[in-house]
């Protein structure tokens, strides 16, 4: 029986040529998958090295800039997201705009952006407030992501963005984010040079 047919002698689709990813196969495997998906997946899904998908990746990227969607990265996962200029159109469409975010939230949501991966201690010390609240909100509206246990003492939660952030504000990647003014900027990060100052005094305690 001809391998193109099934038992009941209807065609078959034919497989993908194992060790191949050509750029439209890329934005098809994109297109149905249901979640953003890892480089490492998508190569072991076609078959190729890591160094096939990122070339696939970038130009994907290039044909899909001047397009209604866009190819979307966060960390080493990959997804298609509808293109920001079309974000009024398409929001009028679904019958309502993003809920606005308060001061409180993009305040801290800033923070997150800039220094993630970051703790709800390092985010109350440069903010000066609780922020439990904050926090819990942008949780609630998936801006903000739990990216895992710090090794600080009590192994806090630590925050980052995700790919609704990148979407709400019409980013390819973190890259994209705005340069800070200088002020700004010795604020958010000379809050590092503290962290790390108090993680090795405990270190030495504990040693």
């Amino acid at each position: 029986m001809d391998d193109s047919m099934s038992p009941d002698g209807s065609p078959t689709a034919a497989d993908p040529a194992p060790g191949e990813l050509t750029e439209t196969q890329l934005e098809a495997l994109l297109f149905v998958a249901e979640r953003p998906l890892a480089r490492a997946e998508i190569a072991q899904l076609a078959g190729v090295d890591r160094e096939t998908v990122d070339a696939r990746i970038g130009d994907l990227h290039v044909s899909l800039g001047e397009r209604g969607i866009r190819l979307v990265e966060s960390g080493e996962k990959v997804e298609l997201a509808t293109a920001p200029e079309a974000g009024r159109l398409i929001a009028r469409y679904v019958g309502a705009d993003a809920p606005r975010l308060s001061s409180p939230s993009l305040e801290t949501l800033a923070i997150v952006a800039y220094r993630q991966p970051c703790t709800r201690a390092t985010i109350e010390r440069i903010r000066g407030v609780d922020s439990d609240y904050t926090i819990r909100t942008l949780l609630h509206r998936r801006l903000v992501v739990e990216l895992g246990r710090s090794e600080a003492p009590g192994r806090p939660t630590l925050f980052g963005t995700g790919f609704d952030f990148l979407e709400r504000f019409g980013l390819t990647s973190l890259d994209q984010l705005p340069p800070l003014e200088a002020e700004i900027a010795g604020r958010l990060f000379a809050e590092a040079d503290t962290e790390a100052t108090q993680a090795d005094e405990v270190q030495r305690e504990a040693d």
